[in-house]
């Protein structure tokens, strides 16, 4: 066996075919395989039927499936689905299905754990351990799909790339990840259902508009002052709100795509009518909508949620200033789903578990 198995799903098509032609194999037979990898969404060679057994063995020799597997899956009261993913032996990343009237939401991750530590977010207190694969990303998504279909009897309609990690950080994979979701050969969503949020590295927003994607773009906003926002938000002190919006204002000229601003709101912190207008300021560089996002508490900080009429008034400030404002309810707290709780308790399950049976 190649001791330097290559991951078979980092592979072109025109790639694969090249390598099979270059080793007494029909170049033919990488869209075979390709199909099941992606289409069929299959973990192992020995499931494509279609290829001869001579060829599986090859494969076996010289590459592996990054193919994720459901370690545990939890259901809310509102029916949100959380299911935890083992990546690797050591590693549990997080996804979630999210079902409303209008939608139904995949929540899917790009990093295990992450290196910002927004003092707001459980995945924060996580390190980093590594990024996740396209192919990884992608499995994550085919299995929500499947939720919806199986639980719901929908089709997956939105992907959000908001559970752990920062997707900008994991570049190549996520893009990868976001063109086999969009392609014929994958899932043949459209770009347009596709969200990506980022707590705003400026360059890679520039990235962004740079390449001309096609999907949506969110940025993790939650203070609109570099004072307040560095107190939660350690990137802010590498990434103000001046390069943001410089970088913000490129994307918008490169992709003539309108920008979503995340704002959690917390009791005390930034839940005033002069952080509202501070917001709608900033808000001005780029045509834009605003969801501000109810705090969902984690254990051991201070922050709150804010009043109920103070959001009321912080939104309804905005709105008579001419925005598009949203006011996201959260979704699946008594399962730790909702946003910024995704800490992967799992992992640590995982772990304790597997020191038992040693």
């Amino acid at each position: 066996m190649n001791a330097k198995r290559k991951l078979i799903r980092e592979q072109t098509v025109e790639e694969l075919a090249e390598y099979l032609k270059s080793n007494n194999f029909p170049s033919f037979r990488a869209k075979q395989i390709m199909d099941w990898l992606w289409k069929k969404n299959v973990g192992s060679f020995e499931e494509m039927k279609n290829i001869g057994k001579n060829l599986q063995e090859f494969l076996n020799s010289n590459f592996i499936i990054d193919k994720v597997s459901l370690k545990d899956q939890q259901i809310s009261k509102d029916k949100t689905i959380k299911c935890a993913f083992e990546v690797d032996k050591n590693s549990v990343v997080e996804g979630v299905l999210i079902p409303t009237k209008k939608r139904m939401t995949a929540c899917i991750s790009s990093q295990v754990g992450c290196s910002l530590a927004c003092t707001f977010c459980a995945t924060g207190r996580l390190k980093l351990l590594r990024n996740l694969s396209a192919g990884e990303i992608y499995d994550q998504v085919y299995h929500l799909k499947n939720e919806a279909n199986t639980q719901y009897q929908k089709s997956l309609s939105n992907i959000v790339y908001m559970g752990m990690g920062e997707p900008l950080l994991n570049y190549k994979n996520v893009l990868s990840s976001i063109n086999w979701i969009c392609s014929e050969e994958g899932l043949g969503m459209s770009p347009k259902r596709i969200t990506l949020s980022t707590a705003g590295i400026s360059k890679m927003i520039k990235k962004l508009g740079d390449d001309e994607v096609r999907f949506n773009l969110a940025l993790s906003l939650h203070a609109a002052n570099d004072e307040k926002r560095n107190k939660i938000m350690e990137i802010n002190e590498s990434n103000n709100l001046d390069s943001l919006r410089d970088a913000l204002t490129y994307f918008y000229e490169k992709t003539k795509s309108r920008v979503t601003f995340e704002y959690i709101i917390f009791d005390g912190f930034n839940d005033e009518l002069s952080d509202a207008r501070e917001l709608a300021e900033f808000a001005k560089c780029v045509p834009c909508k605003i969801n501000i996002i109810e705090y969902n508490p984690i254990d051991g900080e201070p922050f709150k949620q804010a009043q109920e009429d103070k959001v009321n008034q912080f939104a309804l400030f905005l709105e008579s200033l001419n925005m598009i404002v949203n006011v996201r309810r959260s979704r699946g707290k008594d399962i730790d789903a909702a946003c910024g709780q995704l800490a992967n308790k799992n992992k640590a399950i995982l772990l304790d578990e597997r020191k038992l049976k040693q």
